[in-house]
């Protein structure tokens, strides 16, 4: 979450004139996160969070991503609601942008999640993927394998002012990565981006999934490969084995992984560091100084990426 676009009390009370939720008492930006701007805003019937869709967030998009939180929610899945206006409808303009009002969720994302949080979150993880076999609309993943390629010739030229000897990590395992990586894993809807700061808890239980703006259909595999990555490293950059079995251990007793998956952790481990690297260098590279956020660090997954890489059985991955 964060805040590019400003809005100014004038358009806001004209924006929720469209809704039924009282007026505003409290309104302001939440600086965090990449993608979207975000506020949180309290009115006369309660808390929401009020999103501006923008960069990579099409406007196309959002009956897929809205719509699928409502499926998710309908079956049990603890997430935010968008808030349907006076006509109906899941989103409007504000700003300039698509905006759409959203339920507030209770509950604290952690920086440093132990053992139990890691299990606890690969189960919600496996449960969003049963809840969500259903869901009738598609998105093909823009940023999986095949998209690839142009985020790095974005990238290559200036990876080396960030760490040097990054263009030709790209460029070497990015060719091997698309390569290797593996045809008819079973497929479904994923988060693509459950991240710790995407997980909400309250008394050690998961309370929400939140931020579903990269949710997309693909291989269900790979959504776990990315949370060995964003769950299962220290701030000294070491993998906790402990960690990634207890997640992936929990997440196999709601959702049983194929033989083909388990084989296959390796080089979606590999991608998924992968694809985080270039969001985040491009990001780094393209910085909007005006944005009420700093870049997240590419360097994270580099390391990442060169441990997986060095991977030679998903023994090492706790299995």
């Amino acid at each position: 979450m964060a805040v590019y676009t400003e809005v100014s009390f004038e358009e806001l009370e004209a924006f929720l004139a469209g809704y039924d939720v009282g007026a505003p008492l409290t309104f302001k930006g939440i600086a965090e996160g990449v993608e979207n701007s975000n506020y949180f805003l309290q009115t006369a019937k309660g808390p929401f969070i009020l999103t501006l869709y923008e960069k990579r967030v099409r406007a196309d998009d959002l009956p897929f991503f809205l719509g699928l939180l409502e499926h998710l929610a309908a079956r049990g899945i603890a997430c935010p609601l968008p808030v349907r206006n006076r006509n109906g409808e899941q989103s409007a303009r504000l700003g300039g942008r698509p905006a759409a009002l959203l339920t507030f969720l209770n509950g604290l994302s952690l920086r440093r999640p132990e053992v139990s949080h890691c299990a606890a979150a690969g189960e919600a993880l496996a449960a969003m993927h049963d809840a969500g076999s259903d869901f009738a609309l598609r998105r093909s993943n823009a940023l999986g394998h095949k998209g690839w390629g142009d985020l790095a010739d974005a990238c290559i030229p200036r990876a080396d002012s960030v760490e040097p000897g990054l263009g030709e990590l790209i460029r070497t395992t990015m060719d091997e990565i698309t390569a290797q990586w593996p045809p008819q894993l079973p497929e479904g809807v994923i988060h693509a981006d459950l991240f710790p700061d995407n997980v909400l808890f309250m008394d050690g239980k998961v309370s929400g999934l939140i931020d579903f703006y990269f949710a997309c259909n693909d291989a269900c595999a790979y959504d776990l490969a990315v949370m060995l990555n964003a769950w299962c490293f220290e701030p000294d950059a070491a993998f906790n084995v402990t960690k990634s079995k207890n997640l992936i251990a929990a997440y196999r007793r709601k959702r049983p992984l194929s033989k083909s998956e388990i084989e296959a952790l390796p080089i979606l481990a590999s991608g998924a560091a992968l694809r985080f690297l270039l969001t985040r260098l491009y990001d780094r590279l393209n910085h909007d100084p005006q944005a009420l956020v700093r870049p997240k660090d590419p360097r994270e997954y580099s390391k990442r990426l060169r441990f997986h890489r060095k991977v030679r059985s998903v023994a090492e991955y706790g299995l």
